[in-house]
């Protein structure tokens, strides 16, 4: 394969950034992605792989190869009485891969709805929404070595899923590329709503008969109130993740902050709401220049036209140094930096 040279990349992330690669190659098949990661012209060079690009801050223009990762396809490759086994590859977009399983009668999927991003991702963030997280219908995944190019298999112990993270993104970060995920959904309809709105917002929309399909478009339109569309207003979703602490730091916070909204993480710890600390220091809707934080919902950084990957960079390091100072609490990106 010819990769194509200074190839702009606004186009391919969800932040629009207007910055470039030295090279860039689509690749549709396990086959041609071992060609290029194991092609000599590329070793020395840096290597990014590109899903959907919502889920990266790109603030420099790239001196490597970019590969977008193109594998798709969608098969059920096993099933019994209660479950179906579902293989997806990496380059299939998420959200069209959980409704087309919605749509095989299949439940398992439907509070991760509208979540950004394609399938190979998915696993690198243990993504979650709404009490669902990947984790809880993870079998396995392939990926390639970039060191040999060999195909290794992963079993969901081998993950090492946590919250927001994965194995991929701490000890093997950069060393494989996901190429399919399998996935074990259930036929028989496991319902998780008593988080968020959901129940509230399904009520609304008058659902007596609660199905799958109606949890995911209660999900969609949740999300859909609170997240800037990528196609309108430049954003990456959720820029940091929710911040864990013990209990008893938690328990201090409350007394000063009664409102502040609390959930169990279990063993001691207990999770925040980072955009409610985000706009209790004063950040939600805050804009310099093109760089801003979105004025519905504080979790979410935006390019508003024109913004440089520095400048959001900046404005989000910023944040961090200012809950910390407020609240002593450290916030985490979930945005990947390049």
């Amino acid at each position: 394969m010819q990769p194509q040279s200074n190839y702009p990349l606004r186009k391919l992330n969800t932040f629009g950034m207007e910055v470039s690669a030295r090279y860039f190659a689509h690749a549709g098949s396990i086959g041609e992605i071992r060609e290029l990661i194991l092609d000599p012209r590329f070793n020395s060079l840096d290597q990014i792989i590109l899903g959907g690009g919502s889920n990266m801050l790109l603030s420099r223009d790239i001196n490597g190869l970019v590969l977008k990762n193109d594998i798709r396809g969608i098969r059920k490759i096993r099933e019994d009485d209660q479950y179906a086994w579902i293989q997806a590859g990496a380059g299939e977009p998420w959200h069209p891969l959980v409704r087309h399983t919605i749509g095989l009668g299949l439940s398992g999927l439907e509070n991760l709805s509208l979540i950004p991003g394609n399938t190979g991702a998915a696993p690198m963030q243990n993504i979650g929404a709404y009490g669902v997280e990947l984790k809880d219908v993870f079998v396995e995944l392939e990926a390639l070595d970039r060191s040999d190019g060999s195909l290794v298999r992963f079993g969901a112990g081998d993950c090492a899923f946590g919250y927001r993270d994965s194995i991929f993104k701490g000890s093997l970060k950069d060393r494989y590329i996901i190429v399919t995920v399998t996935l074990r959904l259930s036929k028989i309809p496991e319902f998780h709503i008593e988080y968020g709105a959901i129940t509230q917002e399904l009520e609304t929309m008058g659902i007596s008969a609660l199905t799958t399909d109606a949890v995911s478009q209660a999900v969609m339109r949740i999300r859909s109130s609170k997240l800037p569309d990528p196609a309108r207003i430049g954003n990456a979703g959720s820029f940091f993740k929710n911040p864990l602490c013990p209990v008893s730091r938690m328990e201090e916070l409350r007394e000063q902050y009664p409102e502040m909204p609390v959930y169990p993480a279990g063993e001691g710890k207990a999770k925040l709401a980072a955009g409610w600390l985000i706009e209790k220091a004063g950040w939600k809707g805050y804009r310099e220049g093109d760089a801003g934080v979105h004025p519905q919902q504080a979790l979410v950084l935006v390019n508003y036209g024109h913004a440089l990957g520095s400048e959001i960079l900046g404005l989000a390091n910023r944040i961090q140094a200012s809950v910390e100072k407020q609240f002593g609490i450290t916030l985490e990106r979930e945005v990947n930096v390049y």
